[in-house]
């Protein structure tokens, strides 16, 4: 048996960024999917990303369920934190992970098969909620583990490898995530690595829920004609609304993108999400717009990217909950047990009477 591991060293002539990492120190193990797998190109712009952001790789969290797309945390940032749930329950444990340290960014990976079907409710309340974190779907509309069956984002009428049509209708997370309530909702294709990695970026620096849906073609049971998530049908029938570029507050990015009117979107943190408009009148802080745009295109068989919406005034469940600001786990005994006097005052707000 061959195993592939990657040198420990670094040449030293490669760059780093604000923070003292090159790219490499955010690299995890060698890929054991398929050459050609859309979740390779996912995972080498998720790393991209977060080493242009200057984030240090021990301030992420990355969870995951099951399935390929969940397989792929092992590849990106081998220096954060990690843990692999089981099928579909990713949301669940990612809240509670957040909701005990919210100092950590948390970066939950999924697929199709892991948050539209087995985990759908799973998906649905941790849009609802709030949940500060990075919501990515790796979407190929099958099983890759389980041999190409149809998964629930597999188009009505689209054709798998064996030619098998599929009967059912899909169903639509980006679609969902707007009704829900995300507040940062986006489409990508594993294949535009330019559009790519800045909606990773603007998701990184979000206040609240954000959610990627990310067309990322199954090579090996998927990439067939007759497929609607083949790399040359997602060419051919990709509506981009926008191209997006982030500032951060300490340096500019330069990118060269598509001229057109400019829409410039300023986050909690700093960044500055600059979006340059490709479709007239596109508003991507109009969330009914932005169900209606991906709707009336999805009947035309075309598939919406772009940042679709994003609402720069998003707060999170900690802010809805008023937790504590400092991780549970540094709590000291004042305040856990902050005494008699404390709880007399809790009492006397909640109209209670003292025996």
């Amino acid at each position: 048996m061959t195993y592939l591991a990657k040198p420990c060293l670094h040449h030293p002539s490669l760059a780093t960024n604000k923070v003292g990492y090159t790219r490499r120190d955010y690299e995890g193990k060698v890929s054991t999917l398929c050459a050609g797998c859309g979740h390779d190109s996912i995972s080498a712009a998720i790393v991209q990303a977060c080493w242009e952001l200057d984030i240090e790789p021990y301030r992420v969290a990355k969870l995951s369920g099951i399935g390929c797309s969940s397989k792929t945390p092992d590849y990106f940032l081998g220096a954060a934190h990690g843990f692999n749930t089981v099928h579909g329950r990713m949301p669940s444990v990612l809240t509670g992970a957040n909701l005990a340290n919210r100092e950590l960014l948390y970066l939950g990976i999924s697929g199709d098969g892991d948050s539209a079907s087995i985990g759908l409710g799973q998906f649905a309340h941790a849009m609802r909620r709030g949940v500060r974190m990075v919501y990515i779907v790796e979407n190929n509309g099958v099983y890759g583990l389980t041999k190409g069956q149809f998964s629930a984002t597999a188009d009505n009428g689209s054709k798998s490898k064996k030619g098998v049509v599929n009967h059912e209708n899909p169903v639509d997370l980006v679609s969902m995530a707007l009704q829900l309530g995300a507040s940062y909702v986006a489409r990508g294709f594993s294949g535009d690595k330019a559009q790519l990695v800045p909606l990773i970026k603007g998701a990184m620096g979000h206040a609240g829920a954000a959610f990627l849906d990310i067309i990322s073609p199954c090579v090996a049971f998927n990439n067939h004609a007759g497929s609607t998530r083949s790399y040359d049908y997602v060419r051919e029938h990709n509506e981009a609304v926008n191209r997006l570029d982030v500032i951060t507050p300490r340096h500019p990015i330069a990118v060269d993108y598509a001229p057109g009117e400019v829409v410039e979107v300023i986050q909690h943190d700093g960044h500055a999400l600059r979006l340059r408009k490709l479709h007239d009148g596109y508003d991507p802080t109009d969330r009914l717009a932005a169900m209606n745009h991906v709707q009336t295109h999805q009947a035309r068989g075309e598939i919406v990217t772009g940042l679709l919406y994003v609402d720069a005034e998003a707060s999170d469940l900690h802010e809805a909950l008023q937790t504590s600001h400092m991780p549970l786990n540094t709590l000291g005994r004042d305040e856990l047990c902050p005494g008699a006097d404390a709880l007399a005052r809790i009492n006397a707000g909640l109209g209670c009477q003292g025996s």
